[in-house]
């Protein structure tokens, strides 16, 4: 058992589950299985794009952030859904506990991926026994098909999770990454994006032997630390830890939403506004956060996109302090065009034990006060989805199902 895990070196996982949306979809509903399933973003309302799909769908050539008639074009019998994120978020819940229990060293990155320590865990068997019980399990009790790399760092697991798709376990060593990476294009290295590959390739590399190979003092000056960091992991080369706690390192907290139909309405504006921020300030108090900073974003007709933003003297994280900012900035900054999605974002963010606040005798009474008000709220609206008062004050009737998911609810699982 011993010459599977190293004494210097460590064993990592990365678990990715395969067409999530789609597969919890086809767990609910077997019905579904085996057939062109994709999940879009208010689907009913808008034209929309493709969030996910199912393998069958990929085949006809559908594709992740497609736009919805071209993939009904491609496939006239796709079947699409709107996406259901309490249901995602449940599965994802359930597949992280699994995981917890092999290890305490999980670190959640998305609703269905994340890294595992095994180093750790030869109780459990070898790393190949683990990878194939686990993915197994998550078969047999979820329904769920997954992938897994297996490697001596963060990098290359994510690397090797995703060569074999659906239900692949893969192993991917050091001394395998010349033969394994290098011969691939800059672009399935992960890390390398269009517009980096763009940039790469101006100083004639194409490859991932080419960015592992190349001079540290160019990639430098290309791409500042960031290109010391890729020929590192294009190497092998990975320090980071698979830390627990990585979820609770957050320094923004936004929501944004598609409107039903591009608009210059502000009734409409200031109702999806109000939406936003009541969103934003649930995910604050569920974090016990507050923000300095408060930006906008405006996506027009034309799919132009502008952020502004303002740094505050002080942290808030009320509702009215958030909207408050927030308003104020877009009547500065919209130029009357229709509007095609908006969001709100509070940056800065710090938990509120960490912010050394000096409250005069008068504001801690009046915040002590609203303590117990701001709990039962936030019980009811973690049982009921939302705020079950907002209807006293006629606010929000057009919410609209959110398209997003927030990472400030990895950690459920250990709850």
């Amino acid at each position: 058992m011993s010459q599977w895990y190293p004494k210097k070196g460590r064993v990592i996982f990365h678990l990715d589950m395969n067409s999530f949306y789609a597969s919890v979809e086809m767990a609910y509903n077997p019905s579904l299985k085996g057939r062109p399933l994709a999940i879009a973003g208010n689907p009913g309302e808008r034209k929309g794009i493709i969030v996910t799909s199912s393998y069958e769908a990929r085949a006809k050539g559908v594709k992740t952030t497609m736009p919805l008639w071209q993939a009904r074009k491609l496939c006239p019998e796709l079947i699409v859904l709107p996406p259901n994120f309490d249901r995602y978020r449940t599965a994802s819940r359930e597949m992280f506990r699994m995981l917890a229990e092999i290890t305490p060293y999980v670190q959640p990155v998305s609703i269905d991926e994340g890294y595992m320590d095994i180093t750790d865990s030869e109780k459990h068997g070898t790393p190949i026994e683990i990878a194939n019980n686990l993915q197994q399990r998550i078969q047999q009790e979820l329904d769920l098909p997954c992938s897994i790399g297996i490697a001596p760092n963060k990098f290359l697991a994510k690397m090797a999770s995703d060569m074999k798709k659906p239900m692949g376990i893969t192993i991917l060593r050091k001394r395998d990454i010349q033969h394994k990476l290098w011969p691939l294009p800059l672009e399935e290295m992960y890390g390398v994006g269009a517009k980096t590959a763009e940039k790469l390739r101006k100083i004639d590399m194409e490859t991932i032997g080419d960015l592992a190979n190349g001079d540290v003092y160019q990639l430098k000056s290309v791409l500042g630390i960031n290109g010391e960091r890729l020929k590192n992991r294009a190497n092998g080369i990975d320090t980071r830890p698979v830390d627990p706690d990585a979820v609770h390192e957050f320094k923004s907290i936004g929501s944004s939403q598609t409107l039903p139909q591009d608009t210059t309405d502000e009734t409409d504006i200031k109702a999806l506004m109000n939406l936003l921020a009541d969103n934003v300030v649930r995910r604050m108090k569920r974090k016990q956060a507050a923000g300095r900073s408060v930006q906008i974003m405006i996506r027009y007709f034309d799919h132009k996109t502008v952020t502004r933003s303002k740094k505050l003297q002080r942290y808030i994280e009320t509702k009215e302090d958030i909207l408050g900012v927030a308003s104020d900035l877009f009547q500065k900054h919209w130029n009357l065009e229709p509007i095609r999605l908006l969001g709100i974002t509070v940056q800065d963010v710090e938990e509120k034990q960490n912010i050394a606040q000096q409250l005069d005798l008068f504001t801690y009474q009046k915040e002590a006060g609203k303590e117990k008000l701001y709990t039962a709220i936030d019980e009811l609206s973690e049982k009921f989805g939302k705020n079950p008062f907002v209807r006293l004050h006629n606010e929000d009737k057009t919410e609209q199902p959110r398209t997003s998911f927030q990472k400030d609810f990895l950690d459920d699982y250990k709850r």
